[in-house]
């Protein structure tokens, strides 16, 4: 999302105004939920996403349109075959969309997105919310768990909006636009880099680490937020997982995995998988074991990696991983 609010931020400083398209609410099955966002420029091009198809062109309709005259307005859709106002699919949902006018050169709206750029940067956990009057927006901030910043709300009123998902209540919307926390795979082999760039489009911010400076090449994870060389013994002088962070194990082999897991299955991460055979794994498990971890910490590693879909080359390996963190992401499974 770093991108996104860059590209908006660089426009208005530019004097470009900016229709700002936000899915308020979402019901049934739709493409993206409540939360997703798509900026509409004056030059007629788009970034961002609310799912794409009918919905998405009708949405860029309408921001282009309000654009000229400064205006803003809240539109539903429906996603039902056949039916009056619908868009003639098949999902069976509706969304409800915001449509918010940001003025180029506004010094408010730009530093709410020079906020999130920041926030972004320092994987801290960041709302961006939005007070309405009426259908239209009255103010615009950003808030994390200390406070707001360009918003005059009460502590009560932060608390009930901050959640895990974008919340509508009253006149009052929040959804999170920066999440804290990255993804530090271990290994920079083959499956590895068909992972890094399916992390990184699906708002993962994966760091790559080996011990080989050959395979710790930036020029080899573009898409990566950082890579680093050290000695798999000794993360700590480079690495500190949070509670926050994801833990992909992808070493070279077994003695790495087991040094990797030995400093890292005590972190707290909200994440953990390993890549291996059962074989390989069981041994791994024995050995840490042995070495005063128990059954329970050692329950909370993903081993075997990923979904069981029968991924077998290293780009369905990396679908299969990425899918098992956004169920984890998500809350869907631990």
């Amino acid at each position: 999302m770093r991108e996104f609010f860059r590209e908006i931020a660089h426009a208005l400083e530019a004097g470009e105004p900016v229709e700002l398209v936000t899915i308020l609410s979402s019901g049934g099955s739709t493409p993206r939920g409540a939360g997703a966002m798509m900026a509409v420029f004056a030059d007629g091009r788009a970034a961002g996403t609310i799912g794409g198809g009918s919905v998405e062109f009708e949405a860029q309709k309408t921001a282009a349109a309000l654009l000229p005259s400064g205006g803003e307005c809240r539109k539903s859709f429906r996603f039902v075959q056949g039916e009056a106002a619908s868009l003639g699919m098949v999902c069976g949902g509706d969304v409800t969309l915001q449509f918010q006018y940001l003025p180029g050169g506004d010094p408010g709206a730009i530093a709410v997105m020079r906020d999130l750029v920041e926030a972004d940067g320092r994987s801290a956990d960041t709302w961006l919310v939005l007070r309405f009057q009426g259908e239209r927006v009255a103010a615009m901030g950003t808030a994390d768990r200390a406070g707001t910043r360009h918003l005059d709300t009460s502590p009560a009123e932060l608390e009930a909006l901050l959640e895990n998902r974008a919340v509508l209540r009253e006149d009052w919307f929040a959804a999170p636009a920066v999440r804290a926390g990255r993804t530090y795979v271990f290994g920079g082999g083959h499956v590895s880099r068909a992972l890094v760039p399916v992390l990184s489009g699906v708002g993962f911010r994966p760091v790559v680490y080996d011990d080989r400076p050959e395979f710790a090449d930036p020029a080899l994870f573009p898409a990566a937020e950082g890579v680093l060389c050290g000695d798999f013994t000794d993360l700590a002088r480079q690495v500190t997982v949070t509670a926050d962070d994801y833990v992909v194990i992808m070493t070279r082999g077994h003695q790495a995995d087991y040094e990797v897991l030995t400093q890292v299955l005590r972190s707290g991460a909200r994440y953990l998988g390993c890549i291996g055979s059962k074989r390989k794994l069981a041994l791994c498990r024995d050995r840490l074991l042995q070495a005063g971890f128990t059954p329970e910490e050692y329950a909370r590693l993903h081993a075997p990696i990923g979904l069981a879909i029968g991924a077998q080359t290293p780009e369905e390996i990396a679908v299969s991983v990425a899918a098992e963190m956004i169920a984890v992401r998500a809350g869907v499974k631990k």
